[in-house]
This record gives structure tokens, C-alpha cells and sequence, in this order.
């Protein structure tokens, strides 16, 4: 009895200081479902992560994301709504509420996760590193080469600690100028401000395929940490913390097993691979246990595609950024993603 009396008076600490894990389990879920969309943080305009088209559409990998988790809780990736942010207000708005997902090139790191009141739930939308463009009239070959230089920055972003880490090694000395926004940043690297424009190397060719002479700009060699850039929730909803990692994993389960936004209906229908036929619904009751319905993610793929499918939409080969999949490949075709498998 006396245990009892403690375990209660735990979950009454917790509920009262707003602590998740007891009593608002599902809360988030509940409130979203009520609504019918889901309110989405992306950057204020990065090409290939979450920039407005032509007719005002949000486009990009990030964005699309979202449409994917959209897809799973509605069955229809259009229940979405985009709140452009800047790197200072993105935590703020999902701490406050004010969004239910933050999926904006953010890096996932120890003090995030553990003491801001966020989750990171486990995917990793696109394994990154911070590096440095600079014009290539400024003849540097190597970031060791940039002793005393002048270096844009974004504030409120971990590029600010990196960079600096990386001077102090390095025994370089540098001068920071920060901004608020990406494009800032890149517009005062055009106009000759800064030497340098540092941020994670994705940023670098987002923000060089939107200056005047992009060819006349340089990504230097060098990667100076890991960043791991994913989507975020606010803590206090296991059930839908759980649904965004597990849409992530979908996406990355498909393209391994070859299903994709054009074959998914059939092979849900017809396939004879017993992993496939769980991840898509056709065997076990796998989404019912995540509060989704059997063919989620059917929807997810058909409507948004799979990571692959993502990606070289918005970042590859034929687009302008013409990134790689590099480290961003699947574990068996060379990169490092990797997803648990439906069982």
C-alpha cells in the first residue's frame, strides 16, 4: 500500500508539473484528430527543405514530411498547415503550442532532447554537417585557410558552437556576424560583408542555388561535425511522438523493399514478402497499435512516396541542388539510414 501511495503521488507531481509519460499520454493525438490537420514548422525558405513555389505551395523534403505524417493520421497528406519560422522562433512556437510539429533542418542534440521540453523521436530526416561556402575569387582551398576571415552566421543555431569549437582546435581566429534568417546570411556573403558563409553543408547549396552567379561560389571540403537533422514534437504525447518515428521508419522500409508511390496499392494487394505485406497492412494489426488505420502506410507512400522518392524530388540529381544521397543512402547501398522493422 505504502508503494502505491508513492507511485500515485508520482503521477500526480508529474501531471501537475506538466510532465508526460502519465497522465497526458494521447492528449496531443486527441487535440490534433479534433482539429483535422496538423500544424507544421518549417524554415523560412530553404530550397529543397520547405520553400513557397511559384503559387505560394510549401515544397520541400521537411514539408513533405509533414504531408507524410498527414497522411498516416488522416489518410490524406493535404490535412496540413505550415508555419514559416526562423531558426530563434521554431522552439518557442512548439513549446508554446502554436505548432505540433517542428520539421525545419533541425539538429537533434543531447540538451534538446533532454531540456527543453521536446522530443526528438528518433528519424533522421537527412544526415548532415556544418561547413563553409566562400566566393571562389577569395582563392581558399580548405577551411584551415580561413585565419582571420569574417563568417555570416544564422543565429540561435548550433553552427554558432561548431564553428567556434572548430576555430579554438584549429588555433584560427575568426569574426562572427550573426543574422536571423538564412537569407540574410547569404546576401551579406553576396555583397562581400563576410569572407564566408558557414551553416549545415544542405543549407550552403540551398542558399548558393538562390545567389546571382551560384558557379562563382565554393563548398570547401571540409565537415566539421554531425548533424543529424530531424523533425521534433513537444513532450507529453508518447502516442504521437510514436506516429511521427514510425512514419519516418515507413518511409525508409518502403524504399528498402522496393514499394513506391507508383506500386504500393498492388503490392498491398498482391505481394507474397511477409515483411511487406506487414508494413503495408496486409498481415498483423501493426497500425491499430499506433491508433492508425491498417493501410497507413499505403496512404503514406501512395501521396507523399518513400524516402527516396523525397529525396530526389527535392534534393537530388535533378534538381538544383544536385545533392548526393551520400551518408543519406540507405544502410545497404552504402549510407547510414536505417529503420526497425513492422513486427
Amino acid at each position: 500500500m505504502k508503494m502505491l501511495k508513492s507511485t500515485l503521488a508520482v503521477v500526480a507531481a508529474a501531471a501537475a508539473l506538466g510532465l508526460t509519460g502519465f497522465a497526458q499520454a494521447g492528449a496531443k493525438l486527441d487535440a490534433i484528430q479534433k482539429k483535422g490537420f496538423i500544424q507544421c514548422g518549417v524554415s523560412d525558405g530553404l530550397p529543397g527543405f520547405s520553400v513557397p513555389d511559384a503559387s505560394g505551395k510549401i515544397q520541400g523534403i521537411d514539408a513533405d514530411f509533414c504531408r507524410a505524417v498527414a497522411a498516416a493520421v488522416f489518410g490524406d497528406a493535404t490535412k496540413v498547415k505550415f508555419s514559416q519560422l526562423n531558426a530563434k522562433e521554431r522552439f518557442t512556437a512548439l513549446q508554446s503550442g502554436e505548432i505540433d510539429i517542428l520539421s525545419r533542418n533541425t539538429t537533434w542534440t543531447s540538451s534538446r532532447d533532454a531540456s527543453m521540453g521536446l522530443v526528438f523521436p528518433g528519424f533522421v530526416t537527412y544526415y548532415d554537417g556544418v561547413g563553409f561556402l566562400a566566393n571562389s575569387k577569395l582563392g581558399v582551398k580548405s577551411a584551415k585557410e580561413l585565419d582571420g576571415a569574417t563568417i555570416c552566421i544564422q543565429a540561435g543555431t548550433t553552427t554558432e558552437l561548431n564553428v567556434s569549437d572548430y576555430f579554438r582546435a584549429n588555433n584560427l581566429k575568426y569574426t562572427p556576424i550573426t543574422f536571423d534568417t538564412s537569407d540574410e546570411s547569404a546576401k551579406s556573403l553576396e555583397s562581400g560583408r563576410c569572407d564566408v558563409l558557414t551553416s549545415d553543408k544542405s543549407q550552403l547549396y540551398a542558399q548558393r542555388s538562390k545567389l546571382a552567379s551560384p558557379k562563382d561560389y565554393v563548398v570547401l571540403p571540409e565537415t566539421i561535425s554531425k548533424e543529424p537533422l530531424g523533425p521534433v514534437v513537444a513532450r507529453g504525447d508518447e502516442d504521437f511522438s510514436t506516429i511521427v518515428r514510425w512514419v519516418g521508419y515507413a518511409l525508409l522500409n518502403a524504399e528498402e523493399a522496393g514499394v513506391t508511390s507508383k506500386n504500393v496499392e498492388a503490392e498491398a494487394k498482391s505481394t507474397k514478402n511477409p515483411d511487406v505485406a506487414r508494413l503495408l497492412g496486409a498481415d498483423g494489426d501493426y497500425g491499430t497499435q499506433l491508433k492508425l488505420k491498417k493501410d497507413w502506410v499505403v496512404q503514406v507512400v501512395k501521396q507523399v512516396g518513400n524516402y527516396g522518392e523525397m529525396f530526389e524530388k527535392n534534393l537530388g540529381a535533378g534538381t538544383p541542388l544536385e545533392i548526393a544521397r551520400g551518408q543519406n543512402a540507405l544502410w545497404n547501398a552504402g549510407g547510414i539510414q536505417y529503420a526497425p522493422p513492422v513486427r
